[in-house]
């Protein structure tokens, strides 16, 4: 990392004092600190994180898919084939996430794009007459679309063979089987790209802390926030002020904002899912797949546990994963506590939870059949994609940990949602991010909307920087 990183607070004696305090060492507080480096790079900036290293959590590489979300092949984006809002909106956002990280590169902010970013196709396979029917009428809606305009559209087997030969080697003849293909798709290392992010703010004078697990915010007679934490090497505590507090710590993100005592979270309440994968190194195997390939979702099944086999790029080295297979934990990171759950309970969120629970049974049948699943049955999944496989070239890993948001609904009591939510107090000194996917590949976007929450004074003087950073 260049650029400073600091181990203790600048000054000793009176209470430190920041403009900025971003929780958590992942792509949404670097992102928002990099756009803020940009924007304002006379604030003094600190960014706590609770592990020894950045990206540690759902921003690793490993942790995730690595799909840059643009509702290419996110088949859960667009239940409705004739209704493509959804999926025009993410490919919208991933738009200005690339226009973001080209501006950054274009200044010099960020060294190396080929360090985070791959082309990989991303495509859509899927069986059956049914699904056949649903992918044809999808793609008729989407190739009007100026985002998906390049997406091609077969059920001829021997261009399937071209676009996916791991898909169809081996596999019966005549089998009802359709895909679209978009060649400019992306493979993104979430991790790299959050080092790269940091180190332009650490250019900027953002200070950077690690191993520093924030455990207490407070509103002060003041009108700043008391941010107080341990640290994880010592055990000493340690206290900042800040003027604004942005809580991007991933499952930690309620149990945080539910210490700040901000109203907007009263009855909300997190579903924790984990998730593991199958892998392959094999250089054989890898060198004969090289897209992104997404599927439909069982029945049941949440939407982040659509199937894909991926071509992955991490640290110079290729490898295929397949799945997500869904585990379950109490924990809300998976370097966290498994007590992690019940910290974020409370009187409010009780019923919520509960109404949740009875109102997804399927889903939590769906979560006991993977739990109960061998890996034999775990393996057939994937030879349903992939009917050559070999059990010896795969091994499994485990990925992240998802705390879905669950919300108070006045018709339902509680409503367990899929996307990502941006809180932000009514006076716009704290933000916080909850929920999951496609956060990362929106990450930009869901700081833009930040910005105009949580700074409207500023709208006018940042405008001109925003336009050169994000385009009209």
């Amino acid at each position: 990392m260049t650029g400073p990183l600091t181990s203790e607070p600048k000054s000793a004696g009176a209470q430190e004092i920041a403009d900025v305090v971003l929780i958590g060492g992942g792509i949404m507080s670097a992102t928002l600190g990099a756009i803020l480096a940009k924007l304002q790079p006379n604030w003094s900036v600190v960014l706590y994180e609770r592990l020894g290293a950045l990206a540690q959590e759902s921003t690793n590489p490993w942790n995730n898919a690595g799909t840059g979300h643009s509702g290419l092949c996110e088949l859960n984006y667009m239940p409705d084939p004739h209704d493509p809002g959804k999926a025009e909106q993410i490919a919208g956002m991933f738009q200005l996430s690339r226009r973001f990280w080209d501006a950054l590169a274009e200044d010099g902010n960020i060294r190396d794009q080929a360090g985070f970013l791959s082309p990989a196709p991303h495509m859509d396979v899927v069986f059956g007459d049914r699904d056949v029917a649903y992918l044809r009428e999808r793609f008729e809606t989407l190739r009007a679309l100026p985002h998906f305009s390049a997406m091609r559209y077969t059920e001829d087997p021997a261009t399937l063979a071209e676009w996916a030969p791991l898909v169809m080697n081996g596999r019966t003849p005549g089998e009802p089987m359709a895909a679209t293909r978009y060649e400019a798709g992306t493979d993104i290392d979430f991790g790299a790209l959050t080092h790269a992010l940091v180190d332009a703010m650490a250019d900027a004078g953002a200070d950077i802390r690690l191993r520093r697990e924030v455990t207490g915010l407070r509103r002060t007679p003041a009108g700043v926030w008391a941010v107080t934490g341990r640290d994880r090497n010592t055990k000493a505590r340690f206290g900042i002020e800040a003027r604004f507090v942005f809580v991007g710590a991933g499952g930690y993100a309620l149990k945080l904002l539910q210490q700040a005592r901000i109203p907007e979270v009263r009855g909300y309440a997190v579903f924790p899912f984990g998730a593991q994968f199958l892998r392959t190194d094999n250089p054989a195997v890898v060198a004969r797949h090289e897209a992104k390939v997404y599927s439909q979702a069982a029945l049941g099944a949440p939407p982040m546990s659509v199937p894909h086999l991926d071509k992955r790029l991490v640290d110079g080295r290729e490898s295929l994963l397949f799945g997500p297979y869904a585990t379950f934990s109490t924990r809300l990171l998976k370097n966290g506590r498994r007590t992690d759950l019940f910290t974020t309970l409370r009187p409010r969120n009780l019923a919520v939870l509960i109404a949740v629970g009875i109102q997804n049974m399927s889903l939590i049948g769906y979560l006991i059949g993977q739990l109960l699943s061998t890996r034999k049955r775990k393996f057939a999944q994937l030879q349903r994609f992939y009917p050559e496989a070999d059990p010896a070239d795969w091994y499994p890993v485990q990925a992240g940990q998802r705390a879905q948001l669950v919300k108070p609904d006045p018709d339902r009591i509680g409503v367990l949602t899929f996307g990502t939510e941006l809180v932000t107090s009514v006076d716009g000194t704290i933000a916080g991010l909850l929920g999951a996917s496609p956060g990362a590949s929106t990450a930009p976007a869901i700081m833009l909307d930040l910005l105009d929450r949580c700074f409207p004074d500023h709208a006018a003087a940042w405008e001109p920087t925003l336009r050169k950073l994000f385009g009209d």
